[in-house]
């Protein structure tokens, strides 16, 4: 018997739509259930063929639970190992390499010194920086934001320099990046499930979340709309995550890729609609059964992008 397993926390309606759905298919040797986890012993696990990771980013002890497991045979979705090392701003040079359009981003030096470290620890940073350029690169308004965060979390729309200064200094020991507005006519949220299977969503991130997925909406494109495929699957094989959401915003018809490593994308009924939740929940349902057939116990089963694998070549 292969168990397929899903890790989550604060969801409500996903969690047990997957497993339903998993189940509901009479797939002969493979269950789905919530992971119970009562010990975790180095090198020993083995008990799930699949676990879907949907909170591992907010409990740093579930994501060593993950590393373990996938150690010792689990296929974790999405791989924790570079879930652990990937962030937005790397992820933005990397999308560059691929040929996906972006909006200009540079990275910033937190406003205040990280603990335990002074300014003697940053006597590799000229000073004063080349704000200057950085200003002109970039354009205001702009929006600066964590480099490594998610959930529209610490995300500030800046006017001009005074208000950078300003902001950044509330921003403490974070680590922001600032980036070009791009002033959209468009806007998408695209899910992308096993590097494969792609839904493009019309959205509004101006609206209140719970009125961001656009019911109904004017048409699109279609040349439009392929190339955001194209674009989506780029960067989802590119980074190697199977379970992951890309948004773009479309400036004079280029969709420019805003955010793009969204490894526990949101996949609540009353958030994404009940047309998205059902596509969402089949295909991931679909996606898990078919690692757990392919999955080799005691082997690594992970889904590692074309970055690493290409580095290993």
């Amino acid at each position: 018997m292969k168990k397929i397993g899903i890790l989550f926390g604060m969801e409500d309606t996903f969690p047990q739509a997957f497993i339903d759905r998993v189940n509901s298919k009479n797939e002969k040797g493979i269950i789905a259930e919530a992971v119970a986890i009562d010990k975790v012993v180095q090198n020993q696990d083995g008990e799930y063929a699949v676990i879907i990771d949907r909170i591992s980013q907010d409990v740093p002890f579930y994501r060593a639970y993950l590393k373990n497991a996938a150690l010792t045979g689990t296929n974790v979705i999405n791989n924790p190992f570079w879930w652990s090392a990937d962030d937005k701003f790397f992820n933005n040079a990397l999308a560059d390499t691929l040929g996906v359009p972006l909006p200009n981003t540079v990275i910033l030096p937190s406003a205040e010194h990280p603990t335990d470290t002074t300014g003697k620890s940053f006597r590799n940073l000229k000073y004063p920086m080349d704000w200057e350029g950085i200003f002109e690169y970039i354009g205001f308004p702009a929006y600066m934001k964590p480099y490594a965060g998610g959930g529209w979390k610490n995300v500030y729309r800046l006017e001009n320099v005074e208000e950078f200064w300003e902001k950044h200094q509330e921003t403490g020991q974070l680590v922001m990046m600032l980036q070009e507005e791009i002033v959209f006519t468009e806007y998408f949220r695209v899910y992308c499930l096993g590097c494969k299977a792609v839904r493009i969503m019309q959205y509004e991130p101006r609206n209140p979340h719970h009125l961001r997925y656009v019911i109904d909406g004017p048409p699109v494109d279609k040349k439009l709309l392929a190339t955001i495929k194209d674009y989506t699957l780029k960067l989802c094989k590119g980074l190697g995550y199977d379970f992951n959401t890309v948004e773009f915003a479309v400036r004079d018809g280029i969709p420019y890729a805003i955010d793009f490593g969204n490894p526990a994308p949101d996949a609540e009924l009353t958030s994404v609609g009940a047309e998205n939740f059902e596509w969402v929940v089949e295909e991931a349902a679909k996606m898990a059964i078919a690692a757990a057939k392919k999955q080799k116990p005691g082997k690594m089963n992970l889904t590692w992008g074309t970055f690493i694998k290409d580095a290993v070549k």
